[in-house]
């Protein structure tokens, strides 16, 4: 890696020149998916808005609807700062309903997470009324990122301050979200998944899903140092599963975080080469919580920096393509619509068991 590369950074760079260098048969075109993490934003340094979304969406798979989640855009400028963040709930709500009109055979952001700094305590309320007020029946819940590790500050931003999730502050902010059926996004890193544990235990009436498989690091001290962070995640991921209101979403490995450095190589990465590479996650995921309590999805545009829309959900194909068809339904459609509350899309069933090629 050169210096520069070495400088702090978020996400690699979009390049659609690099990506249209590879491309792929569609497997598997008539499954129907759900998308449940993908974000929208006008600038980072580039836009990713409705239309670059629907292109993906169109872009071969049957992506049938999405969900929206936080990154911070369009925050309010104005205001109580508490309450800036509802104005990224009314541009995407603006935008779902947008897609409706040009686009009606998909639901792009049929459900919306924003955010809301649980920080507050019992002012998170008028927070989230707010949010479900914007929202227009799409709102479902709030994702507040804990993710904290000195070690990798020169290749990713340091995050949340150390042990969020245990602050006693936070987890009186969290505890109303309850009273709204409001559904949680967590977002830690793996050596940090002990503190997701406390919360989840402490409040077990919460529904809850983990991010981009519990952040999984390979940047930093982690780099080169692959086998002994899966070793130290999978044993984190074995007492999560202990938890029933936790989900989890399966994908997120394409940032660079992880380490895997697509981005650095000639041409994008096919399909089979990152099968090859994340199947322990995506097994070790089903083994433990069950094809009823995961979800895949695409973290795009984020993920787009180093691979396309198609070709990633070629790779979660390839890897479950040894799963019964009632565990594809659920992987590809049927958790995210039953987290979120979303109309089902058809043939999904929960399944303890895992049928892994």
């Amino acid at each position: 890696m050169t210096e520069q590369e070495r400088k702090p950074f978020h996400h690699p760079r979009v390049r659609p020149d690099w990506l249209a260098g590879l491309t792929e048969t569609i497997l598997d075109p008539a499954q129907p998916i759900i998308d449940p993490h993908h974000h929208l934003w006008k600038a980072r340094p580039d836009a990713y808005l409705l239309d670059d979304l629907v292109a993906d969406m169109q872009s071969g798979h049957n992506v049938k609807a999405s969900v929206f989640i936080q990154c911070g855009s369009e925050y309010r400028k104005e205001g109580p700062p508490e309450l800036r963040p509802v104005g990224e709930t009314v541009f995407v709500a603006a935008a779902a309903q947008d897609c409706e009109t040009r686009y009606p055979h998909l639901r792009a952001c049929q459900g919306i997470v924003g955010h809301a700094d649980c920080l507050v305590g019992e002012r998170i309320d008028t927070v989230l009324e707010a949010h479900i007020e914007a929202g227009g029946g799409r709102f479902k819940g709030i994702r507040h990122s804990g993710t904290h590790d000195p070690g990798i500050a020169p290749t990713a931003p340091p995050g949340a301050p150390p042990g969020l999730y245990r602050d006693p502050a936070f987890q009186a902010g969290f505890a109303r979200l309850h009273r709204l059926n409001l559904t949680f996004e967590a977002w830690l890193y793996h050596p940090q998944l002990g503190d997701l544990l406390a919360l989840l235990r402490a409040h077990p009436a919460q529904k809850v899903v983990l991010n981009h498989f519990g952040g999984p690091l390979g940047v930093g001290p982690y780099e080169g140092k692959r086998a002994e962070v899966l070793t130290h995640w999978r044993t984190s991921m074995r007492d999560l599963a202990t938890c029933p209101n936790l989900f989890l979403k399966l994908g997120g490995l394409a940032m660079n975080v992880n380490g895997f450095g697509y981005h650095h190589e000639p041409l994008p990465p096919s399909s089979g080469e990152m099968a090859a590479a994340w199947r322990p996650y995506v097994e070790t995921a089903v083994e433990t919580f069950g094809a009823g309590r995961c979800m895949f999805e695409s973290n795009f545009p984020v993920d787009k920096g180093m691979c396309s829309y198609p070709v990633l959900w070629n790779a979660f194909k390839r890897i479950a393509a040894g799963c019964s068809a009632a565990e594809k339904a659920a992987l590809f459609h049927g958790t995210a619509a039953r987290f979120y509350g979303l109309p089902t899309l058809g043939g999904e069933h929960s399944s303890g068991q895992t049928g892994m090629a």
